[in-house]
Formats: structure tokens, sequence, C-alpha cells
């Protein structure tokens, strides 16, 4: 190759370099141009599932902190399993991960991708549903910046670590959510996302069942419903989809009553009820409990902070094709 056609080529070469994008920001309008009726499009279809089965925004709001806790909100959750790789789907943690949650997302995808294919990523449907969902259910309203991609990795093996279990200790649960970056206040914040949804009975049933020596039922769990528990989930060992309520008085409402609930010994959950008796917990649970704005206003800044929490932006990811499958 002559020099002088070499040097040309080095030129243009430096010229593509130079003009190819840097990692991509997010933004609140990110979709204005690319798919124009966006918002319009998710909402509906979040409007039609939520009304056919309620249920949905617990199942999506459950769904999506399974996912960022896990690398990141880079919609790894959604990916399926193949003979190849066994997906964070199907660790032993999200085998009881609500289906209307992923139905949503597919339906969501078919139908912009239709309206505007290969523009708008599972992450950003995702978390977008997240946060309509808790405001239809009377949370509050809070921003959601738009332009993440979807993860290019999904591992089982990733799960284990990542996301906080119904039995840890309150100290466990500091812990894992300082090394998430979130501090106490956040993490009692985030955890009255369990005023919507269910547990399933083997969550709780060490606290319903044969406690210790000196008691059938934990101490802490209101007598009158610990026996209702224990009647609910008598059969739990043969017939494990078995649930209850985490709020046992407003369940499909988001609103302050999980924190009062605390407060009586209505806590469904071991790690929950015992933030209503420790030191560095206790004064949150108690501002959430007399205060809802209180409590809304630190959910929501919370849930933004989630939300861009290790996100995949320009070439750390993709737009998929399908939700649940790689491209």
């Amino acid at each position: 190759m002559a020099a002088s056609s070499l040097h040309l080529l080095l030129l243009l070469s430096a010229t593509i370099f130079l003009v190819i994008p840097t990692e991509s920001k997010l933004s609140l309008n990110h979709y204005e141009k690319s798919c124009p009726r966006f918002h319009e499009i998710v909402c509906q279809i979040i409007t039609a599932k939520q009304t056919a089965s309620p249920t949905t925004a617990a199942a999506v709001l459950r769904v999506f902190f399974h996912d960022c806790m896990v690398g990141g909100c880079d919609g790894s959750i959604l990916i399926t399993s193949n003979a190849f790789n066994k997906a964070e789907r199907d660790a032993d943690i999200n085998l009881s991960l609500p289906g209307d949650a992923f139905d949503l997302v597919t339906r969501a995808k078919i139908a912009l991708e239709l309206e505007c294919p290969g523009v708008v990523s599972c992450t950003d449907i995702l978390t977008i549903s997240t946060r309509n969902l808790i405001k239809m259910a009377g949370g509050p309203f809070y921003q959601v910046l738009l332009g993440r991609k979807d993860g290019l990795v999904s591992l089982a093996s990733r799960v284990a670590g990542n996301l906080a279990f119904p039995n840890m200790t309150v100290t466990e649960v500091i812990e894992h959510f300082k090394l998430k970056g979130f501090g106490v206040r956040e993490m009692v914040a985030l955890v009255g996302a369990h005023t919507i949804g269910f547990s399933h009975c083997s969550e709780f049933s060490k606290r319903i069942f044969n406690f210790s020596k000196k008691s059938a039922t934990d101490p802490t769990i209101n007598p009158i419903y610990a026996k209702g528990l224990q009647k609910l989930c008598m059969n739990y060992s043969n017939d494990p989809t078995i649930a209850a309520f985490n709020d046992v008085m407003t369940p499909g409402k988001f609103d302050n009553m999980y924190y009062k609930n605390l407060q009586r010994g209505l806590g469904l959950l071991a790690t929950d009820q015992a933030m209503a008796e420790d030191p560095r917990t206790q004064p949150f649970v108690d501002l959430y409990a007399a205060n809802e704005t209180a409590f809304f206003d630190d959910f929501a800044r919370a849930m933004e902070k989630v939300s861009i929490y290790k996100i995949k932006t320009g070439r750390q990811g993709e737009v998929r094709h399908r939700c649940d499958q790689f491209n």
C-alpha cells in the first residue's frame, strides 16, 4: 500500500473513531423522537393488566428489585434459561417470582416493537412500569430517567448474596443494603414496598410453627394474627403456592399501613417485624407509621436511586428484540 493511501486510511479511521458516540446518558425524554408513543403504549398495557389482575403492581415491583439488586438494573431477570445457561430467573430465590410481571413486560415489548422496532429496552419497560404501577396502587410518583440498555449476562450463580432473605437479622439486612450504597433510612423506606404483595408460607413458617421449645409461635407476632396464619398455612408443605398478604389490613393499597402493622405485631416476615424493635430502624418505622408523606417522599427518592443502580448504557448492553432472550 502506498504511503499516501495508508495515511488517508489512518485519517479516515481516526475520524470514524471520533464520531462514534460515547456512552449514552439517561434522560426523561429519551424516547421523545425515537418512539413518541412510548408512555402512551406502556400506560395502556399496564392499565389493562392491573385491572384484570390487581396483584400485578406488587409482582412487577418485586421483579424490579430482584433485577436491580443482582448486577444492576439491566433486565437480566427477564432472561429464560436454555441448555447452555441457567439464568437468574431460575435461582432458587427467584422461582417464586410472579408470572404476571413477566407477562406485563412481554406484552409491552410486543406492542412497542410493533410501534418502534429495536428502540425501547426491556429494562426501561420494567423500570417505568414499576413506577406507574406504584402510582396506580396509590403510591408516590417519582421521576424515571430512560435510556438503559439490556444486560448481556444472566447467571443464576450471581444471585446468591445479592438478595436479602426474610429470615436475616436486621444487622445483616443493613449491611446488605450498605454494600449497595443505601443507608438505614433508605433501607427502611424501600422495605415499605411490602405494603403491597404477598409472601409464601415457607418464607415465614418458622414464626408460626414450632418456633422454640418455649413457644410454638414467635412471641413478637400478634397471637390472633399467628392463629390465622397457622390456619392458612396448615398444608403449605403439600401446596407451596399458599401465601399470605404482606399487609393484612390494606393489601392492595400502597400506603403506610405496613409500618402501623409492624407496631402492632402484624408484620408477616421476621426481619420486617424486627425493624420495629431495633434501635437503628425503629425511629424510621415510627416516623413512617405516623407520617405517610414522609414515607412517600423517602420511598420515591430511594426508588430513583435504585432505578439507576449499575445500569448499562452505550456499548455495555443492547436493546433486545425479545425480553427473554439475548439478541
